[in-house]
């Protein structure tokens, strides 16, 4: 009979650390594996509710244990629940969304699994849109989702669905704009499938509709089909909108100057005007390296007096089908500079007939309402307009707001205008899905003038002017 060996613990050898530490990462990988497996079946779940209407068992199936696995509520594959609801129940969860979609900057890595979870249900609550028309409830709540989504790209709600009209808020530049662009078509749709003129005429409607460009764009269309109770309660999302867009712009000209030094007017010889470093810099000759000190034989003062001769703005707008966005965010930023000390701003808006809003311009609201969306255009007609409000040159920057898609005799007008010393700034137009839209002849032509189409985005237009201002 064979004896058994008796234990022993075996002495350690250098190749035991290695030993020891192999399950572990088989195990790592293993995680991993399991991780990567449960992202899968999420986003081909996301991808197949998208595009097919009806429903994948087996994804379903495997999704709501996943879901279960991950310990998040199973109602997070619903897309009738809202994100809103789901929060409401399960408030932990608030937290998780914000920042959802940018990089990791914690020191513990993240859940890819449960990330792919969450970011799932803001996707397919916001892109399952379905067909048919829809109700204001359905509208608000699918607002309110795009919030979600926004506040987890890292900006504040509202901030991107904005930026193909008017571009205010936090972020901009960040590789969100084509984003921003399908969130507006996805909303525009949805505001054409609502039967809008019914829920105006009901206040209890109209009051859970949040004012959008889409909406605003509709509502401007429409205008002259509503009346009574459904025209009182457009004006009111149209001024809402306006007064918010507004405080946001205001932000961004806070900092404009009134005015610039005017250097023919003498200093005044007071002390609060001493320009020290200037004094110090003219009067080195003088210093004396025995005595140890800086003789001072005259004293520099800067020029504080403004120019009191006031700047003018012409700004001169397309009111055609595709220049919607343009129009209401330049109404409101051409107030807002209107509201400045010594800034005389003029406003004309055009299609085939030009129309002077100057004596509305304080009222971006008022203007709205007299804009007539639609046809054609003719800037021959608003520049026969704007031309005789040059009355100083060199004091007057001319805004061109269009898509240049117009009569080529516009040019020579454009150069007349540059030539006599008008700061002359054309700006692109943008339409609902945030792409810049300029005839390539204008574009060219402009730009060989030396004043080239700039951006559609408020944000570059305001620099601008400011600059003008400065």
């Amino acid at each position: 009979m064979t004896t058994p060996e008796p234990t022993t613990t075996p002495e350690p050898t250098t190749t035991a650390p290695q030993a020891a530490t192999a399950p572990q990462t088989t195990s790592a990988q293993e995680v991993a594996t399991a991780e990567e497996n449960r992202r899968q079946v999420l986003l081909w779940r996301l991808l197949a509710r998208v595009f097919e209407t009806d429903e994948q068992p087996s994804l379903e199936a495997a999704s709501v244990a996943v879901v279960e696995d991950l310990g998040l509520p199973t109602a997070l594959l619903d897309p009738s629940v809202s994100v809103d609801t789901l929060v409401q129940r399960f408030p932990d969860l608030a937290a998780e969304f914000d920042a959802l979609m940018l990089p990791g900057e914690d020191e513990r890595p993240r859940d890819r699994a449960r990330t792919a979870a969450l970011a799932a249900k803001l996707l397919l609550n916001l892109f399952a849109t379905g067909q048919g028309n829809i109700t204001a409830t359905d509208l608000a709540g699918w607002q309110q989702d795009a919030g979600w989504l926004e506040r987890a790209l890292g900006h504040q709600p509202g901030d991107l669905r904005t930026q193909q009209g008017g571009g205010h808020g936090p972020g901009r530049g960040d590789g969100h704009g084509g984003l921003a662009g399908v969130l507006g078509n996805l909303e525009g749709d949805l505001v054409r499938r609502m039967r809008l003129r019914e829920v105006l005429a009901d206040p209890a409607l109209a009051r859970q509709l949040t004012p959008s460009m889409s909406l605003i764009e509709q509502l401007l269309r429409d205008k002259d089909n509503l009346s009574d109770v459904a025209l009182a309660n457009a004006k009111a999302l149209i001024r809402r909108f306006v007064d918010e867009v507004a405080e946001v712009l205001r932000t961004q000209v806070r900092q404009t100057s009134a005015g610039t030094i005017d250097r023919s007017v003498p200093p005044k010889r007071v002390f609060r005007n001493l320009d020290i470093e200037r004094t110090i810099w003219k009067n080195l000759p003088n210093w004396s390296p025995e005595d140890q000190l800086l003789y001072v034989d005259r004293l520099y003062y800067r020029h504080t007096a403004k120019r009191t001769t006031p700047a003018r703005m012409i700004v001169v707008v397309d009111q055609s089908g595709s220049m919607v966005d343009a129009m209401v965010n330049c109404t409101i930023l051409a107030s807002i500079f209107a509201g400045l000390p010594k800034v005389d701003v003029h406003l004309i808006a055009y299609d085939t007939r030009a129309l002077d809003l100057t004596p509305w311009v304080h009222d971006p609201f008022e203007v709205l309402l007299r804009t007539q969306l639609g046809g054609g255009t003719n800037g021959l007609v608003a520049m026969a307009q704007a031309r005789p409000k040059v009355l100083d040159p060199r004091n007057t920057a001319m805004v061109w707001i269009s898509d240049f898609y117009d009569n080529r005799d516009l040019q020579r007008e454009f150069e007349a205008v540059h030539r006599s010393g008008v700061k002359l700034i054309p700006v692109g137009s943008v339409n609902s899905s945030g792409s810049q839209s300029v005839d390539p002849w204008f574009r060219e032509k402009l730009k060989d003038l030396g004043t080239p189409v700039i951006s559609g985005h408020i944000r570059k237009l305001v620099f601008e002017l400011k600059s003008f201002l400065n």
